[in-house]
């Protein structure tokens, strides 16, 4: 069965991939095109050589972007199909849908909505190129405290939820998450280097749609992964429950 949930996540993540293409190729490129126009001219007024272009700009924001963001979306979902399978049947009466719209929403607020409040994606010209080993170190130190955390307060409720009841003991876990991340948001260096210069309007609107492409891919892959996987998972029952046919 987990190889049938995994090509079913493959396919759910198949169709999140174009469809986060389709936005980030709309809406996303566009801004990476402006703040590349602001990096080339500081670079000309300080005097400063442009750097050779390896790729174009236009296979970059069409087939280097497609095949980046269809890789990237088809291993998360076979990844997501691996937690559902092992998830589901341990979240309580969820169906399959309800239980990959559970992890699919966990999933963004751990790996995506936590990270980012601390470390919020930026546009090319934002950042010091001499510090972006330390800037990704940091960034995904945060999405593994923040989804190890997230893995502990689940466990922690179903803990809970035999003494405080079942309601009780989420809300008890998620606000031990919530003082947690709070901690470590605070405890973790703040990184700030964006020019004093770069348009404002250009950096909000590059993070809301960074935050709007991870948004379409969990809910693509809560709401396709959990139609496909409820199908298969209701086939799979029903063939459980037919009577043998008898042999003549």
């Amino acid at each position: 069965m987990v190889g049938n949930l995994l090509l079913r996540g493959m396919l759910a993540g198949l169709i999140a991939g174009i469809l986060v293409f389709a936005f980030a190729h709309t809406f996303g490129e566009p801004l990476v095109d402006a703040a590349i126009a602001f990096e080339e001219a500081s670079a000309k007024a300080a005097g400063e050589a442009a750097e050779p272009e390896i790729v174009s700009r236009a296979t970059q924001a069409g087939l280097g972007l497609f095949i980046g963001v269809m890789a990237y979306s088809i291993a998360v979902g076979g990844l997501f199909s691996l937690a559902f399978a092992f998830l589901h049947g341990r979240l309580g009466s969820l169906s399959p849908r309800g239980t990959s719209a559970v992890i699919a929403i966990a999933a963004f607020v751990a790996i995506v909505l936590v990270p980012g409040i601390k470390y919020p994606a930026n546009p090319p010209a934002v950042g010091n190129p001499d510090t972006i080993g330390v800037r990704t170190e940091l960034f995904f130190l945060m999405i593994v405290v923040s989804l190890a955390s997230l893995i502990a307060a689940v466990a922690l409720s179903r803990r809970l939820a035999g003494r405080f009841g079942l309601w009780n003991g989420a809300i008890i876990a998620g606000f031990a998450y919530l003082v947690f991340i709070g901690a470590v948001l605070y405890l973790l260096p703040p990184i700030n280097e964006v020019p004093e210069n770069f348009s404002a309007m250009v950096l909000w609107r590059f993070r809301t749609t960074t935050l709007g492409m991870h948004a379409i891919l969990w809910a693509a892959l809560g709401l396709v992964f959990g139609a496909l996987a409820e199908r298969r998972l209701a086939v799979k029952g029903g063939q459980r429950g037919r009577p043998a046919k008898a042999f003549h």
